[in-house]
């Protein structure tokens, strides 16, 4: 994997490849001067209060229910404490085929790192309209991006945000919302 480096910085921004270099810059001198946090807790107070696989599934259907009723069921929606976000990873999508009697049938599932069980709701939608776009486009295309920010006109926006805040997380390791309150589901 190659990692690239800004310009006068040993530190390298690999969540931030492909950004233009101002912007990396502007990155770099919050990340010197510490006020990445900051920024990121004053643009969100508070964590969501999805923290169960229940909760996340309710979550994402209606998601789904209001912005892709057509799109084929989803059977299970979960955090998943493997997905390793240094694999790029926020977020996957699976199908699952199998064989019933003559017919094969496909299961779709989500699953979101579990990172995010503590994290905004805006970063937890941002995953989630990501991985419901690919149910209807498979791969990164115009097509796909314009299907997530259809389900959520900030879309890049929160993006390029989740991308500081794993910036912030490998340089610093302090997650930001880790006292979010819990409720039942």
């Amino acid at each position: 994997m190659h990692t690239i480096v800004n310009p006068g910085s040993a530190r390298p921004l690999r969540y931030l490849q492909g950004y233009p270099a101002d912007t990396l810059a502007q990155v770099e001198q919050m990340l010197q001067q510490d006020r990445v946090a900051d920024w990121l807790r004053q643009k969100y107070p508070q964590g969501h209060t999805v923290r169960t696989d229940k909760a996340l599934f309710d979550y994402v259907q209606a998601l789904k229910s209001e912005h892709l009723r057509g799109a084929e069921p989803l059977a299970k929606v979960a955090f998943d404490n493997k997905l390793q976000v240094v694999q790029h990873a926020l977020g996957t999508h699976t199908t699952i085929s199998r064989v019933q009697g003559n017919k094969l049938k496909a299961k779709r599932e989500i699953r979101v790192a579990s990172l995010f069980k503590q994290a905004p709701e805006e970063f937890l939608k941002m995953i989630s309209v990501h991985e419901l776009a690919h149910l209807k486009e498979r791969q990164h295309d115009k097509a796909f991006y314009q299907l997530c920010t259809y389900m959520e006109p900030r879309y890049h926006q929160l993006e390029f945000e989740v991308r500081v805040y794993l910036t912030h997380l490998e340089v610093s390791g302090a997650r930001l919302w880790a006292t979010a309150t819990s409720t039942p589901g």
